[in-house]
């Protein structure tokens, strides 16, 4: 990552096979990784929990979610307002995911009921914020934290950015998922597709009062973009709130961008294990004179940037189910 590398960031990669990395089972200490998970539970949150992506979100239909087995319905009004309520009809019980959305009303099909901004009976209406690239919605009664007025949305990068939204859900809880995050020593192992020549240069203390500026894991590694080749960089991953994530490049191609994992509680399914939606954010940015194209032609490249996501997560959420599997049912028990 010399000066030289800002005018020619892709580099040949020279990396051992897979076979022969350096072995970072050592490294990655389980009570290093538990830590900072459990140091992350203690931040506030204000009852805010990351739901869908803003593009998601329109007037023309509602979209249901579930959050921790609570039935959540989302759609805009006329002026591009977000809004959410509960997703059963307080009348008969019908879903409202499947009303019809009407001048900013939701509309039911089974009878009528046309619900908005106030309450009717015992429904009544979610806080809910647009962040312009995810929307979340408050749920004061599962959260029990003091609510804030809006969420504590992670730093992005400003000016012209390009960001793409992916949702997964796994098997597991939020702990799983989180956790997974918080042990960057598995990238180049799982993931070799897309990573190569990775080394933690720094990890938090296994202190559970470790001050949150000092809370990062500073990680050095090369993104393979094709065969060959591939771009190096410094990342620092922190766990701003409960259930969030944030990886952000801080020197090398693309500084200031950011990975934004958001893991949402969906609840347990009929055969009892809990699910989680795992809604992730790539937000790049980059000051290359190139990067105002892929701008432009963002709803081609969209796709690419989510089925890179997708690909990493096939794995990862593999490695979360796996490990509910083995710790979380005990851990329930």
């Amino acid at each position: 990552m010399a000066t030289r590398g800002r005018r020619f960031p892709v580099r040949f990669i020279s990396a051992p096979v897979w076979a022969r990395q350096r072995p970072t089972y050592a490294m990655a200490d389980p009570a290093v990784i538990d830590a900072a998970y459990r140091r992350a539970q203690r931040r506030p949150w204000g009852n805010w929990y990351v739901v869908a992506a803003s593009r998601e979100v329109t007037s023309a239909r509602p979209l249901g979610r579930g959050v921790e087995g609570v039935e959540v319905v989302l759609w805009r009004d006329d002026g591009g307002a977000v809004l959410a309520g509960p997703g059963v009809c307080p009348h008969l019980g019908a879903p409202l995911a499947d009303a019809v959305a009407d001048h900013g009303r939701l509309v039911c099909r089974w009878h009528g009921l046309a619900l908005a901004r106030q309450q009717v009976g015992s429904w009544c209406p979610f806080p809910a914020y647009d962040d312009g690239i995810l929307v979340w919605v408050r749920l004061d009664r599962l959260g029990g934290q003091e609510a804030s007025g809006q969420p504590l949305v992670p730093a992005r990068p400003g000016g012209g950015v390009l960001d793409a939204v992916t949702t997964v859900i796994g098997r597991c809880r939020p702990r799983e998922v989180v956790a997974n995050r918080l042990d960057p020593w598995h990238g180049a192992w799982l993931h070799p597709y897309s990573f190569a020549n990775l080394r933690v240069l720094q990890a938090p203390a296994p202190d559970p009062d470790l001050p949150e500026d000092q809370d990062v894991f500073r990680v050095e590694v090369t993104f393979r973009i094709a065969g060959g080749v591939g771009v190096p960089v410094l990342a620092e991953f922190s766990c701003p709130q409960p259930r969030t994530v944030v990886m952000r490049i801080v020197r090398g191609e693309g500084t200031g961008s950011v990975v934004e994992t958001h893991a949402t509680p969906i609840g347990s399914g009929r055969d009892g294990v809990p699910r989680t939606a795992v809604i992730e954010a790539v937000v790049a940015c980059s000051p290359r004179p190139g990067f105002a194209a892929a701008l432009l032609a963002a709803p081609l490249i969209r796709p690419a940037m989510s089925w890179a996501a997708r690909r990493l997560w096939r794995d990862d959420i593999a490695y979360a189910e796996r490990r509910y599997l083995l710790c979380g049912r005990e851990d329930n028990a």
